[in-house]
């Protein structure tokens, strides 16, 4: 078995968009802040990141995932639950049993989860994750948003009379570029509390879902292939490692990267926070990690492990 992971890490993931729409609102147009800024919600990088745990690290459970019936209907939380564990059955400890069942899946002990089940013995789990991500934003200078017209090659008789001799037109929204930042901080502690009292068998954050986060946050957006997502990767990733015990918090590194109009990624305001003494002496460790032959990166903390994104 793994070994538990018991320290606390922050860090950032920036996401890359070159002619793509890396998370679109309800009318298919890129989100944006009222500002203008674009921007992507926290659940767009989970997703990236829960889409290459399934299809690229073997033997772990993922369970808020969509997945289709044979109807080709997009299962519901018992229909997923019970395809991976079976019914809930109406027994003593059914709720402590469901609980552990939850937390062997790599998504839950990770990014929590709220379960509320409407067969057999309905009980409602609420599961506050350990790893927590805010929103993305986009700190390239232009948030420019291309709209351009798309042809279907069929007809769309609802269009009325005269539409219905020509094929359907449509439109789609794309970002000319961005690089959306998000911040993350991982505190293993948050799964402790729903445990009950000097309980020790349930499954807890470890070293291989550790190894298992940061591929998800270094390929996830890189690996995903669709129209939308096409020229969306994953561009850097900064993970800081604390001391075990450490009660550090440091704040979001959203507004801390500058991205220039060259697209040089500058960490100095996170350099000039990590080098304050009371939190320089409860850093354990550094990791950065970028394609150094595409990405220009300055003002890197000191002692940062460089390693290649990919």
């Amino acid at each position: 078995m793994s070994t538990p992971f018991n320290k606390r890490a922050f860090g950032c993931a920036i996401v890359k968009a070159i002619n793509a729409n890396y998370n679109a609102d309800f009318t298919h147009q890129p989100r944006t802040l009222p500002d203008g800024t674009a921007y992507a919600t926290d659940k767009a990088l989970k997703y990236l990141v829960r889409n290459y745990w399934v299809n690229h690290i073997k033997g772990e459970h993922v369970l808020y995932y969509k997945r289709f019936n044979a109807e080709l209907k997009p299962f519901d939380l018992d229909e997923a639950y019970t395809a991976q564990f079976g019914e809930i059955k109406k027994e003593k400890d059914a709720k402590l049993k469901v609980l552990r069942n939850l937390l062997s899946c790599l998504d839950v002990r990770t990014f929590g989860a709220t379960f509320a089940n409407k067969k057999g013995d309905k009980m409602a789990i609420s599961i506050h994750g350990p790893l927590q991500f805010t929103h993305g934003v986009n700190r390239f200078p232009d948030s420019e948003i291309i709209t351009e017209q798309i042809m279907s090659p069929f007809r769309d008789d609802k269009a009325g009379k005269d539409a219905s001799d020509a094929s359907t037109l449509g439109t789609q929204h794309k970002l000319a570029e961005g690089h959306f930042v998000h911040h993350f901080s991982l505190n293993p502690n948050n799964l402790t509390a729903h445990l009950p009292a000097g309980a020790t068998d349930f499954p807890s954050i470890t070293e291989a879902d550790v190894v298992s986060i940061k591929q998800g946050l270094r390929y996830g957006a890189t690996y995903y292939d669709s129209a939308a997502k096409a020229g969306i990767e994953n561009e850097l990733l900064l993970w800081i490692t604390l001391r075990e015990g450490s009660q550090v918090v440091l704040p979001s590194f959203v507004h801390l990267v500058e991205i220039g109009a060259d697209r040089t990624i500058d960490l100095k305001k996170i350099t000039d926070l990590l080098d304050r003494d009371r939190i320089e002496q409860e850093v354990e460790s550094i990791e950065i990690y970028y394609d150094h032959g595409l990405t220009q990166v300055v003002n890197i903390p000191a002692g940062a492990k460089h390693y290649e994104i990919s």
